[in-house]
């Protein structure tokens, strides 16, 4: 299939869009999940370029999210707010795009400023995960409202994505009701521009254990020690990783002084299921464990936590809209394959609603949440070319 002379004036248009300052302007600002100032400042910008599209655009406030510190101690904390615009609600075809504004760099890490690496490689906070991204969202989006076609859709733009959008699931959850198809602008896969297919789950677990002390030489047996419980606990659930899902212990907080049996101790964990059946295995494996610990050790645990992201299969209705992709982007010059990812996004949380999703549809780039983190300038026009055209031929259809 060729590109009509609408299509091709539409392609143009999104990828000749100024892109690279914005990006600049926007990975210039720290906007570390917990850093709600920064969060802050990005979102008015957000906002101030956002309002050239139609629609009613807000920043609402996100769930008041339960957190446990290192004292065990379990309190609500708050979350930057969220960037919602919706557009013609009434519209027959419906569509999802979803991007987020924070980042894994809080103020304090040294991965601070932007330089270049070569011509056309930007090293950068945040310029593919996903700066970048949302810049190629906007551009295809003013495209395609230039050309005048007219479909319905919301775009959210959350704070807290890199910790698993506690506080925006419910916003996302709502946004994908209803939606034929949506796009989620994280990072390609590869720097080649693969695509990421299906993905694993995700679940994040503080685990408190509470024991008691006593006096670590003269009756160290009267005491139960909990740091020894979370390390045993860490160990069997690594062990218990296979096939179906993985276990990383990723942290031990707690203990005291050298002469104290430690009465407090708190194991952070996270789960990669790989369908929703190994996501009940991989809870009842959890439960069982901290059961087991809790007998042996003669300790207290309470397990807070969940799995925030669901597994994504490829499924009939995601391999139609990878597909569409994939001929977009053949007619653009550009080879658009795709592979399983362990990793996760706010696309795990649509497709659970029963929307298909393409979730990497930002620039392409690597070495994302680490200090080598870079972007593929001439990415942004390609990529915005391909969102352009990929929502434009489902609003022709009307369906996948």
């Amino acid at each position: 299939m060729t590109l009509t002379i609408t299509e091709q004036a539409l392609v143009e248009r999104a990828a000749t869009t100024p892109m690279l300052m914005q990006v600049e302007r926007w990975a210039a600002i720290n906007t570390g999940t917990r850093n709600l100032v920064g969060l802050k400042a990005l979102a008015g910008l957000l906002a101030d370029e956002f309002a050239s599209l139609p629609g009613a655009l807000s920043l609402v406030s996100g769930d008041l999210v339960e957190s446990v510190a290192a004292n065990g101690v379990i309190s609500t904390i708050a979350h930057g707010d969220h960037l919602h615009l919706r557009v013609r609600p009434d519209a027959l075809v419906q569509m999802l795009f979803t991007g987020h504004m924070d980042t894994v760099f809080a103020t304090d890490h040294p991965f601070q400023t932007m330089q270049w690496l070569e011509p056309g490689v930007l090293n950068g906070p945040g310029v593919a995960d996903m700066k970048g991204g949302i810049a190629v969202m906007l551009a295809a989006l003013k495209a395609v409202e230039a050309s005048g076609a007219a479909f319905g859709y919301e775009v959210i733009i959350n704070s807290d994505e890199e910790v698993g959008s506690p506080s925006s699931a419910t916003l996302i959850a709502r946004g994908a009701q209803g939606k034929l198809a949506a796009f989620t602008y994280e990072p390609s896969a590869l720097p080649d521009g693969t695509l990421a297919g299906g993905r694993a789950g995700s679940g994040n677990f503080s685990i408190i254990i509470t024991g008691k002390s006593a006096h670590a030489g003269r009756n160290p047996d009267d005491g139960r020690n909990a740091v020894v419980a979370a390390a045993d606990l860490a160990v069997r659930l690594k062990a218990a990783s296979g096939a179906g899902f993985s276990c990383n212990p990723a942290r031990i907080e707690g203990g005291a002084p050298n002469n104290v049996v430690p009465d407090h101790a708190i194991l952070r964990v996270n789960f990669r299921p790989k369908t929703p059946v190994d996501e009940g295995v991989a809870r009842a494996r959890l439960d069982q464990l901290a059961s087991e610990i809790a007998r042996s050790h003669d300790v207290k645990i309470h397990i807070h936590g969940s799995f925030g992201r669901p597994p994504k299969p490829m499924d009939e209705k995601a391999e139609k809209l990878f597909n569409l992709v994939k001929l977009c982007g053949a007619d653009l010059g550009q080879s658009i394959g795709w592979k399983d990812s362990g990793g996760v996004c706010d696309g795990n949380n649509i497709a659970a609603c029963g929307v298909p999703v393409v979730d990497t549809m930002g620039v392409r780039g690597g070495s994302i949440h680490s200090a080598d983190e870079f972007m593929i300038t001439d990415s942004l026009g390609e990529r915005a070319a391909l969102s352009a055209l990929a929502i434009s031929r489902i609003i022709a259809k009307g369906h996948l």
